[in-house]
């Protein structure tokens, strides 16, 4: 497909950083400049100017504000923040003031915890070093597009992104992309994760994170994730077998006794935090399956949902109630209006 170059004077690439485009405060006036301005002084124009924004505590700033018909292609961010879940990044499509993502920076990349680098390479999502988010999902828009960044911290955080997108056609049957967060801490016992609900309408499910803290010794993936697909409730459409299996792998992750972390293109455990025998106390898994190629479709409603489940003794199953954290990722024909209210800033701590 990339040889094609029947309809390429139909497609322009465009890109967007803070070199090329200012963004605005949420609440009115331009964000600070970053770092950098000072040091093109003796070289005038067309040299590198400031390749960042600073984002004040409590401004949201506009990465990007695009008119007309085009598609995301690519998002490359860096911040310096220390703390995890500083940074809310929203997207809006078409005009609606209702975001399709929500979702703290981190988390929508795959990499709740990301004071400790750790290499994540797939086909949607890359965390390269020192810490840069890159993801490559595809986010088509018929008239408009904005993209911002709240910062939730107490302090001021430093940004640096680019991102890529064409000015094209849309087809008029495009779906539109879609990024939910969610958080259960602790989950309350006996009771399911749920990861997706209250989505109505036509589309089709691609992709999951879970950023999982154990609260119990022993294995804790036992649970299986349902889908809910056009009106079951009782029985799901789909249903897993483990949490490791609906990741792609089996038998607890387990190789001689250690967690084994791996990435793959559509599925992996990026990451394993360990305790360190003093404040560090539990474990932590963070996990990412993309249904790239085999996308969960609905026509009318889809709910998704994952057990929390363990062992204790006499080789029963031990329901867990640990802290678990979601990114539902999906396409529908329809903005999605049913988001539930985000979290505030303690309840997004990592603690």
């Amino acid at each position: 497909m990339f040889s094609e170059l029947s309809t390429l004077k139909d497609i322009k690439s465009r890109s967007i950083c803070p070199e090329n485009f200012t963004g605005e405060k949420g609440g009115g006036g331009r964000a600070e400049t970053g770092t950098g301005a000072g040091c093109a002084r003796e070289l005038g124009i067309g040299w590198k100017v400031s390749p960042s924004i600073q984002i004040a505590p409590g401004e949201t700033f506009v990465l990007a504000e695009i008119f007309g018909e085009g598609k995301i292609k690519h998002i490359w961010i860096v911040d310096d923040c220390n703390l995890n879940r500083q940074l809310i990044l929203r997207m809006y499509w078409d005009g609606s003031t209702t975001p399709s993502v929500e979702t703290p920076l981190c988390d929508f990349f795959a990499s709740a915890d990301y004071q400790t680098f750790a290499q994540l390479t797939s086909a949607a999502v890359c965390v390269n070093p020192k810490r840069a988010f890159n993801c490559y999902w595809e986010m088509p828009f018929h008239n408009a597009c904005k993209i911002t960044l709240e910062n939730i911290h107490t302090e001021p955080i430093t940004v640096y992104y680019q991102i890529d997108y064409t000015e094209e056609a849309v087809a008029e049957n495009s779906a539109y992309f879609h990024a939910q967060f969610r958080r259960a801490n602790p989950l309350p016992y006996k009771e399911v994760y749920t990861i997706l609900d209250n989505v109505r309408g036509r589309g089709h499910y691609v992709g999951t994170y879970l950023f999982w803290g154990v609260n119990n010794s022993g294995w804790w993936g036992e649970g299986e994730i349902k889908f809910y697909l056009d009106g079951d409730k009782e029985f799901p459409t789909i249903c897993g077998t483990g949490t490791e299996d609906y990741f792609c792998g089996s038998y607890n992750f387990d190789i001689g006794g250690k967690y084994q972390e791996f990435c793959t293109p559509y599925a992996g455990l990026a990451k394993v935090i360990r305790p360190d025998g003093l404040y560090q106390s539990q474990t932590r898994f963070s996990m990412y399956r993309w249904h790239l190629l085999d996308p969960i479709y609905f026509e009318q409603d889809i709910k998704v949902t994952i057990q929390a489940l363990g062992w204790r003794s006499g080789g029963r199953y031990l329901p867990l109630q640990d802290d678990i954290s979601s990114v539902a990722f999906w396409y529908q024909k329809d903005i999605c209006n049913t988001f539930p209210e985000f979290p505030d800033r303690n309840a997004l701590e990592i603690v």
